[in-house]
């Protein structure tokens, strides 16, 4: 089980500079908090503890504990600055969680029943993703660590649009809310179908 714990220290050493400096010399990660009604803090954290709690695909989605320096913290992972071309944090921005006040966050999608689903199992189609995560509003103790497409169902030439998802309790779609419902998956003929099929017709 993933313990959803940071422990941070507060840094005072600004500027792209001193970021440099604390992921050279001492392993360190930059971040910020802020939100709620508290000012913004700049903290450094232990690059491979980071590293550590984000193998685990809930903590993106999970409401972490930052312990500064004896201050407990409770955050979301807001945004990660990557490096480029090796993929390790540069940079990190948390936000704090309210009690009471909903959060946005970033919630993975898991495709279950894909291979017997009718259009794959029946129909002999393939099975697209074309959003792996969604952006939901909800309040910090109904936050899910993922949630469910259930495939079952789809035939080929089927859309799964996010309208369609069974949502867990008190949770929106940031997207549904603006009006925009986005297409989640699909189940098309497959290639090798097609051009069966089109050398068929043209024998």
């Amino acid at each position: 089980m993933t313990d959803f714990t940071l422990n941070a220290q507060v840094r005072s050493d600004l500027g792209k500079g001193a970021s440099r400096r604390l992921r050279r010399n001492a392993n360190l990660v930059p971040a910020v908090i802020y939100g709620g009604d508290k000012e913004p803090r700049s903290i450094s954290l232990l690059a491979k503890e980071l590293s550590k709690l984000l193998e685990s695909e809930a903590s993106f989605s999970h409401v972490l504990n930052l312990n500064v320096e004896g201050q407990q913290e409770s955050v979301l992972i807001k945004a990660l600055q990557r490096h480029p071309a090796k993929g390790f944090v540069l940079h990190a921005d948390f936000v704090r969680v309210v009690a009471g006040q909903k959060v946005t966050a970033h919630v993975p999608l898991h495709f279950i029943n894909e291979e017997s689903s009718v259009g794959v199992k029946q129909q002999a189609g393939e099975v697209s993703h074309t959003v792996t995560e969604v952006e939901v509003s909800v309040l910090p103790q109904d936050l899910p660590e993922f949630i469910e497409v259930d495939l079952s169902n789809v035939e080929v030439g089927q859309i799964v649009h996010l309208s369609d998802l069974k949502l867990p309790k008190g949770v929106e779609l940031v997207s549904l809310i603006h009006g925009n419902d986005l297409a989640v998956a699909n189940i098309h003929a497959s290639r090798v179908q097609n051009d069966t099929e089109e050398e068929g017709a043209a024998e």
